[in-house]
């Protein structure tokens, strides 16, 4: 079996493939089919039948059959610093920041905390089948160079960023305006575009950042329209009333972010489970992304995420893991507890749709639907093989589904980690289940700080 496609090199992957069009009922499916990538790229897909004839002998062919190929999975909202408090005992939003998550960052002034937990980050979503995410490090710049240069290193597509935060928060943790933006712009300069990396604006959410703070991140947004922007949004109706008491002048919590240019295309909106009827029609009108968080919203008791509504409202919705207030590293998982929570509205998710949404869902939601989130000529080489029968229990289940769709949907209720055979990222095998995260590169070309200066100075 081929582990790793040398750079610049080509190879062909063999499997049943699962993919899609614009949307989930534009469901493309080969029972045998081939998968060629060159250079990073996919350059052809098609039955298995068809491209051999035209296969030049020298690509490696990876047989994965009877396994199933499909686009990576997109984690579009998580935490880097979370990772050692996740199923930290449950109490509600605001009182599990306090205990247990702004402890826990910060120890995150330590680079080799940071170090540490970045690979192990990387490794276990690898090992979950996820290639690309967008993640919040925390209000330490290094936390963020730390992430963005392990991922590099793997030439993972990555979206990351300094969490600005300078109130209601311990000393420790909180910054200034002017470090923010300081700080936040070294990022910028040092890793937005290197590669696959992406820097996203992050405020941490309003109760957070001072009226002065959300004014220098909409002026980064302002000098950088192409940059993305990640914060919370309505999670939790004490987390609202708190917003309510900060910004008394806002007519509700999204008027906080757009007063300072904060919402548009490709800015992603944790949560938003109890917006008020203003705030969809603003959300859908200037393009902003509303992220359903299923284990998290389950696990604080924050709410139930109206997906049918938002949707109706014409608002890009995504689906997100939120490690660490989310309970499961798994998008598989994390998909079945969303078809759960759907469930208690009185509305059915088929899998088709929990697919797509994974996929090339998450990939409109993040705007980068031209780069990733579809197995199509011209998109980066992001797969995940996946294995229907990992388990006895899936196995026996597997006995009598009678159709792709039904395999689909208890891969997706029964499945997890054990599930994904390999994780190819830019079309090499980063991660293979016999034998665990394979070497990271160490040409990832990250540039270090010129002499005499640290990341946060330059």
């Amino acid at each position: 079996m081929t582990i790793k496609l040398p750079d610049g090199g080509s190879a062909a992957l063999r499997g049943r493939i699962v993919t899609f069009g614009a949307d989930a009922g534009a469901l493309q499916y080969h029972e045998d089919g081939i998968v060629v990538v060159r250079d990073g790229l996919i350059d052809a897909v098609g039955d298995a039948q068809a491209l051999m004839a035209g296969l030049d002998p020298r690509i490696p062919l990876t047989d994965h059959r009877p396994h199933l190929i499909m686009a990576g999975f997109i984690d579009p909202h998580l935490h880097m610093p979370q990772t050692q408090v996740i199923g930290s005992y449950g109490t509600e939003l605001l009182e599990w920041l306090t205990r247990y998550t702004f402890p826990e960052e910060s120890r995150y002034a330590d680079p080799a905390v940071c170090d540490a937990a970045s690979h192990f980050l990387l490794d276990t979503l690898l090992a979950n089948g996820t290639t690309c995410a967008a993640a919040y490090c925390t209000s330490h710049p290094q936390s963020a160079e730390s992430l963005f240069s392990e991922a590099a290193r793997r030439g993972m597509r990555l979206t990351a960023g300094k969490v600005m935060m300078d109130r209601n928060a311990p000393a420790s943790l909180t910054d200034t305006p002017e470090r923010a933006y300081d700080e936040t712009l070294a990022l910028i300069q040092r890793f937005h575009g290197l590669g696959r990396l992406s820097c996203a604006i992050t405020p941490r959410f309003a109760p957070t950042s001072t009226p002065q703070q959300l004014e220098v991140a909409g002026a980064l947004a302002s000098a950088y329209p192409d940059l993305p922007i990640q914060t919370h949004l309505s999670e939790n109706l004490a987390e609202i009333a708190f917003v309510k008491e900060l910004f008394p002048s806002a007519r509700d919590y999204l008027d906080v972010y757009e007063t300072y240019g904060l919402v548009r295309r490709g800015a992603l909106f944790g949560h938003c489970i109890h917006l008020e009827p203003r705030e969809r029609d603003a959300l859908a009108q200037l393009g902003g992304t509303a992220v359903f968080c299923p284990t998290s919203n389950l696990f604080l008791g924050s709410g139930l995420f109206d997906r049918s509504g938002l949707q109706a409202a014409g608002i890009h919705t995504a689906i997100a893991t939120d490690i660490g207030g989310g309970t499961s590293y798994s998008m598989l998982v994390t998909a079945a507890e969303g078809y759960k929570v759907l469930a208690l509205r009185g509305e059915r998710m088929n899998a088709a749709e929990a697919f797509f949404w994974m996929t090339a869902g998450n990939a409109q939601a993040m705007a980068l639907d031209d780069r990733i989130g579809r197995i199509a000529p011209g998109l980066e080489a992001d797969l995940v093989v996946l294995d229907s029968r990992a388990t006895p229990a899936m196995r026996r289940r597997m006995e009598r589904a009678d159709s792709l769709a039904d395999e689909l949907f208890a891969l997706m209720m029964m499945g997890d980690d054990r599930a994904v055979v390999s994780t190819y990222v830019a079309g090499r095998a980063l991660y293979m289940r016999e034998r665990g995260a394979l070497p990271r590169r160490q040409d990832g070309g990250v540039p270090p700080p010129p002499p005499g200066q640290d990341a946060a100075q330059q």
